[in-house]
């Protein structure tokens, strides 16, 4: 008698279970809504202070200078964007946003970086041996960077009861490649409030 007892127990659960998961609703929404529930950082403070910082970037005064003195467009390299944060943030979005923004604008050439980079070399490699000599790519031809952009992500959070405020602080520098010289430095700040 207790063991069918419980058998019908575990029954109710799973249907009540299955009730329950099956009133989910889902609906499609644009990429570029502004949707935040949790208040932690999201896709849109991600292409939001991407789109802003690429504008400072692209507005500032070195940019005029080094295309007054080179007559060309300076060549960006977006190395590493660290996130020092409190949760954890996938700074790689971040970066491939700043890229397509830096892009878009087309004020300056943007050079792949990083493991990328690297699996170009390997595929460059690669064709040595096993490609047609009238299609093979050679070493030592790459557009050398005249920038690097490097930043962090850093947060501070503050909380009482049911409240919340969580600040992001995006923190960017552009230094020229030959003299190590800092020509821009910018951020951007987000602040949250959240109610539970």
């Amino acid at each position: 008698m207790k063991k069918s007892i419980f058998i019908l127990g575990g029954a109710l659960l799973c249907l009540s279970m299955t009730t329950t998961s099956c009133s989910r609703k889902i609906t499609r929404i644009a990429t570029d809504t502004t949707v935040d529930i949790s208040g932690r950082w999201n896709d849109t403070d991600s292409r939001l202070a991407a789109e802003e910082l690429s504008e400072e970037i692209l507005t500032g005064n070195w940019i005029t200078d080094f295309v007054q003195k080179s007559g060309k467009k300076p060549v960006l390299i977006v190395g590493l964007v660290r996130n020092k944060s409190h949760e954890h943030i996938e700074s790689e979005t971040f970066i491939k946003d700043i890229e397509k923004a830096l892009i878009q604008r087309q004020k300056a050439r943007v050079v792949q970086g990083g493991k990328m980079r690297e699996e170009m070399r390997a595929e460059r490699s690669d064709q040595q041996d096993n490609s047609s000599i009238s299609t093979i790519k050679k070493f030592g031809l790459e557009t050398g960077a005249d920038y690097m952009l490097q930043g962090n992500i850093n947060s501070i959070v503050d909380a009482h009861k049911k409240q919340k405020v969580v600040y992001y602080q995006i923190d960017l520098e552009l230094t020229h490649l030959q003299t190590n010289e800092k020509v821009w430095i910018g951020d951007k700040k987000i602040k949250k409030l959240v109610k539970n």
